[in-house]
């Protein structure tokens, strides 16, 4: 297995409902998210991935919709203040934990079509969150849940 690790820096400011503790409070962070990608073969350049790829794409996301945003829950009541002002906020259905923004950049990385297996969020020089999906099992009898398989041809 090859595995490659690429990091982009941004800062987005965040808050979070029904916590009991500062965090409710919008406040801002200088985040890292660590992008790892792997496969079991290289491309004809030898890559897993070209970095310059994996920065120019996920960066790019990552520019448009949370760098210097305010990332909020759907329903927080600052949305309508933030959006009042001509500011735009990037809006989740969940809290935006660091856990739950390291799962949407982990989804936005494996949409765009990178081999992703884990993103990991620092949210502090200290502090971060990881997302990394459960990995897909196969039954003893070869076949994946939800799955049919059509008999062999001879």
């Amino acid at each position: 297995m090859y595995e490659i690790v690429k990091h982009i820096d941004f800062c987005f400011g965040h808050r979070l409902i029904d916590y009991q503790g500062k965090c409710n409070q919008p406040h801002g962070h200088n985040g890292r998210v660590e992008i790892r990608l792997a496969s079991d073969t290289l491309d004809a350049m030898g890559m897993v991935a070209d970095f310059r790829d994996v920065r120019h794409s996920i960066q790019a996301w990552i520019d448009e919709h949370l760098d210097h945003r305010m990332i909020l829950r759907r329903d927080d009541p600052l949305v309508e203040a933030i959006e009042a002002l001509g500011q735009h906020a990037y809006l989740i259905d969940d809290n935006p934990t660091t856990e739950n923004l390291a799962r949407l950049v982990f989804e936005q990385t494996q949409a765009l079509g990178f081999p992703v297996i884990a993103v990991t969020l620092w949210e502090t020089p200290d502090s971060h969150a990881t997302y990394a999906p459960p990995p897909v099992s196969t039954p003893a009898n070869g076949k994946v849940a939800g799955k049919e398989s059509s008999p062999a041809h001879s």
